[in-house]
């Protein structure tokens, strides 16, 4: 369901993709793709890749230099709780936690930090289904 940027008129709406990948056939790199069909400005967030479906990739959360509507989540959970507080300061209308990324530790820390994470598949909630996007 995609709706404008919070505040900003007609503007697309903006997702950060933790976990984003340069293998297609992972969910990292689904995500990125389904949210570029359904309009999104789509953040991909990885340290170790410059480049993701030929968007920059950025290797920190807060390097991001946009408000974002949607932080899509796709991180083991021992990597996602780490990156939990740079959630938190950078703030988001949506915290999507994705299967595999949704252990009850990440969801429990998540809002303590005053987040109000989705348990749920961000590209199931754009309307498509992930096996769309094949390799």
């Amino acid at each position: 369901m995609m709706t404008p940027a919070a505040g900003t008129g007609l503007s697309k709406p903006t997702v950060a993709i933790l976990g984003a990948s340069e293998d297609r056939r992972k969910f990292g790199n689904k995500s990125v793709r389904a949210h570029l069909k359904q309009g999104y400005d789509v953040y991909p967030i990885n340290p170790r890749a410059a480049e993701i479906e030929g968007l920059p990739a950025y290797a920190r959360l807060a390097d991001v230099p946009v408000a974002l509507d949607r932080i899509s989540v796709y991180l083991p959970p021992a990597v996602g709780l780490g990156v939990l507080d740079e959630i938190a300061a950078k703030g988001c209308r949506e915290l999507w936690l994705n299967p595999g990324s949704d252990a009850p530790e990440v969801v429990d820390k998540a809002r303590a930090l005053g987040l109000d994470p989705i348990v749920a598949c961000s590209i199931v909630d754009l309307g498509v289904s992930p096996g769309q996007f094949g390799a």
